[in-house]
C-alpha cells in the first residue's frame, strides 16, 4: 500500500503573482513541512496556459492572464520547488486527466492507501482533482489538508471543504 501527497498548484501567480493572496502566502511555510514530512510519494500540478490564454473559455470568463508557460508565475514557488523529485504535471484546466491517469498506474502497481491533497485554489483547482481522484480511486483515502488549502475567498474555501466533506473526501487541519 502506498500513500501520495499532490501538491495543487503552489505557483508564483497564485501565491504573490496575478492572482495571490494573503492567505495563499499564509499556507505557504505549513505546505513546505508537509511535503518536507510526507513519507510517501510527492506529485506537483502546474497550471499551465499559452500565450493565447484571453482567448480561451477560461480566459474569456476569467480575464487575468496567469501561469503563462516559462514565465517567473508559471513556477513552483521557490519554498517548495527543491521538493518536485518528479517533473510537475502541467495542466491547461482546473481537473488534471493526467493526474488521474498516474494516480490510476500507480494503484494498479500498487494499491494506494490514501491521496492527500494541499495548494491553490481550494473551491478550483483542489476540488477538481479531489473528487477526481475519489473518481479514479474510490477504494482509496481522498483527504484535504485545509491547513495547506487557500481558495479565491475564506467563503469560497470554507464552501469548498463542506462540499468535499459531503463527497466522502476527508477534511484534516482546519483552521
Amino acid at each position: 500500500m502506498q500513500d501520495i501527497l499532490v501538491v495543487v498548484d503552489m505557483q508564483n501567480d497564485f501565491i504573490t503573482g496575478a492572482l495571490g493572496t494573503k492567505e495563499a502566502v499564509e499556507i505557504v511555510p505549513q505546505a513546505v513541512k508537509i511535503v518536507r514530512e510526507f513519507p510517501g510519494r510527492v506529485l506537483f500540478t502546474r497550471d499551465t496556459h499559452g500565450e493565447d490564454y484571453l482567448e480561451t473559455q477560461e480566459g474569456k470568463n476569467l480575464p487575468v492572464p496567469h501561469c503563462i508557460r516559462g514565465t517567473k508565475g508559471w513556477q513552483i514557488c521557490p519554498e517548495l520547488e527543491p521538493f518536485c523529485r518528479e517533473d510537475p504535471i502541467d495542466k491547461v484546466t482546473f481537473g488534471s486527466s493526467g493526474l488521474s491517469e498516474i494516480l490510476a498506474e500507480a494503484d494498479a502497481a500498487d494499491p494506494v492507501e490514501t491521496v492527500t491533497f494541499i495548494g491553490l485554489c481550494t473551491d478550483i483547482c483542489v476540488i477538481s482533482n479531489a473528487l477526481l481522484a475519489k473518481a479514479f480511486l474510490p477504494e482509496a483515502k481522498i483527504i484535504v489538508d485545509a491547513s495547506a488549502c487557500a481558495g479565491v475567498t475564506v467563503q469560497s474555501h470554507r464552501t469548498a471543504l463542506e462540499a468535499m466533506k459531503m463527497c466522502q473526501v476527508q477534511v484534516v487541519g482546519e483552521l
